[in-house]
């Protein structure tokens, strides 16, 4: 689990965030993600910083050519670029490459992406002054949101268009967002006292390469299914009590023997769940089912592949946010600069592909539960889970709903890594896609938390039938919480309304507050 920060209480902080470069914790990028912290990179990185702008410093006054410092860029980078130019030619970099396309990204994707790029470049292998890390935490620290088109890059050679776009306002020659609507840059920057972002040598090159927006996208759909995965906890148990299901396929044996520990964790979550419930104490004597469909007994098993999954992306995006990621990188130490490649999204973007993976199946397995429950010959509940069916249909049609929003989950579930399109004239000859595996997270997390509010329904609804028995205490407290906002379906209604809301419950945190009431459990993520 994340530490929770409320953002109000972040706006009144006296002391700033520190930025250690190499070292951010996944609290620091939660509360980044949050916002109204104010930043600061650690003064310990300045001198690693200055000695890196010197060396490029040193490059841009000599006649030998070094890539991104006094050549041009991508197919172009045999042509020998003059030093009066040399700053022209950042500018010009950052001018030709802001040509996203699409909505803008969220708010907290772009603060995000700014602290990211500050605190790489502080690790001092970027070769760009002081001034150039300044003036990203002082646009951040001042509420500025650069507006960034969140479509146009391909992963590769860095994020080039959203972050050509951010460096764009910083110059101020781009826009801000302001409440929702882009405002020229110039006269903002003015207004909160910062001076407009002058490029050096090799400044442009080394603010636009790197993997800050797709990292940042990626960073903000786990931290926005992290209190959805949460609720799914919550909801398959209280399915399970609905459907009168056992809890022996939790018991820790089993899954000790796999060893797989999302598995055991999970297994571990739902015994907590599910203790003390006065319906599984009422049928487990002469109950004649032997084994609960998979959809309540796998629980632990698809669940928890899904945790472990989500668990690896979450460290490889931790390390993708520590690290070094433009181009040629600069070693002060005997003054070389070298180009390679870690720009390359690869990482991101398989990350971004197993999330997209366990994000579909966990409304798969809750579009199965849902099904599960409306069938009667399954649950054993009225048919539809309506009173009087027939003249009533239920859900019958809300589970119609679910089922398509899992299904449009698998088409965004294919993998967008394998996807590689050579741009720059075959340069740039294979790419990672790793932004585009990022952005379509989100309406997936969606898609999947609209499958577990339309379960949630029918599981309370499944309650209902079994009164007067009642499950657990955190379980009933879940019951209260939707029965708070969505009475029982006692006949027909129009139910999207209620859909919406139980949806709510899910993405809010409300859910996720009675799972983290549990004690002694293991933490959701693990911390790195």
């Amino acid at each position: 689990m994340f530490i929770r920060v409320n953002p109000w209480q972040m706006l009144f902080l006296s002391e700033p965030m520190k930025l250690i470069p190499g070292a951010l914790r996944l609290e620091d990028l939660q509360a980044i993600h949050a916002g109204g912290v104010p930043i600061e990179v650690d003064p310990a990185a300045h001198a690693a910083v200055a000695a890196s702008a010197a060396v490029v410093q040193r490059a841009a006054a000599g006649s030998a050519a070094v890539y991104g410092v006094n050549t041009g860029f991508g197919k172009l980078a045999s042509t020998k670029i003059s030093e009066a130019d040399l700053a022209a030619l950042q500018l010009n970099l950052i001018r030709s490459h802001s040509v996203g396309v699409g909505e803008p990204l969220q708010p907290a994707v772009v603060r995000l992406m700014m602290a990211l790029k500050a605190a790489s470049l502080a690790r001092g292998f970027s070769g760009v002054r002081l001034q150039v890390i300044d003036t990203l935490v002082k646009v951040h620290n001042a509420g500025l949101v650069p507006y960034v088109p969140s479509q146009g890059s391909v992963g590769a050679s860095g994020d080039l268009a959203p972050l050509a776009h951010m460096t764009l306002a910083l110059i101020g020659e781009g826009e801000f967002l302001v409440d929702g609507r882009r405002s020229p840059a110039a006269p903002l920057l003015a207004s909160a006292g910062i001076e407009p972002l002058r490029l050096q040598a090799k400044e442009g090159l080394a603010l636009i390469n790197g993997t800050q927006t797709s990292t940042a996208l990626a960073l903000h759909a786990l931290l926005t299914f992290e209190p959805v995965l949460e609720a799914a906890l919550v909801i398959g148990a209280l399915t399970v009590d609905a459907a009168r299901g056992s809890d022996g396929p939790f018991d820790p044996r089993i899954h000790e023997l796999r060893g797989q520990p999302g598995q055991i964790d999970v297994a571990q979550y739902y015994r907590a769940l599910l203790a003390g419930s006065g319906i599984r104490a009422s049928h487990r004597e002469g109950d004649d089912r032997v084994q609960d469909p998979y959809c309540l007994r796998c629980q632990p098993q698809v669940v928890g592949a899904c945790l472990d999954q989500l668990r690896h992306s979450a460290l490889v995006l931790l390390r993708e946010a520590n690290a070094v990621t433009d181009n040629p990188l600069v070693f002060s130490a005997d003054g070389a600069m070298i180009s390679g490649g870690n720009f390359h999204a690869e990482p991101v973007a398989l990350a971004c592909d197993a999330m997209a993976v366990a994000i579909a199946e966990v409304g798969a397995i809750a579009e199965r539960r849902i099904a599960m429950l409306i069938d009667t010959g399954v649950s054993r509940l009225p048919p539809f889970l309506a009173r009087e069916p027939g003249l009533n249909s239920g859900f019958m049609i809300a589970h119609v709903t679910a089922a398509a929003l899992a299904s449009e989950n698998k088409s965004l579930a294919h993998p967008a890594s394998v996807d590689s399109l050579p741009t720059s004239a075959n340069q740039e000859d294979h790419v990672s896609m790793a932004t585009f595996a990022a952005r379509r997270l989100l309406p997936m997390i969606g898609n999947t938390a609209h499958v577990l509010g339309i379960e949630l329904l029918a599981a309370a609804q499944g309650i209902e039938f079994l009164r007067p028995l009642e499950s657990s205490p955190a379980l009933e407290t879940a019951h209260a919480l939707v029965r708070q906002r969505c009475p029982a379906l006692e006949r027909d209604r129009y139910l999207a309304p209620d859909i919406d809301k139980a949806t709510m419950l899910v993405t809010d945190g409300s859910l996720s507050r009675i799972f983290r009431t549990l004690p002694d459990l293991p933490v959701l993520w693990i911390p790195a």
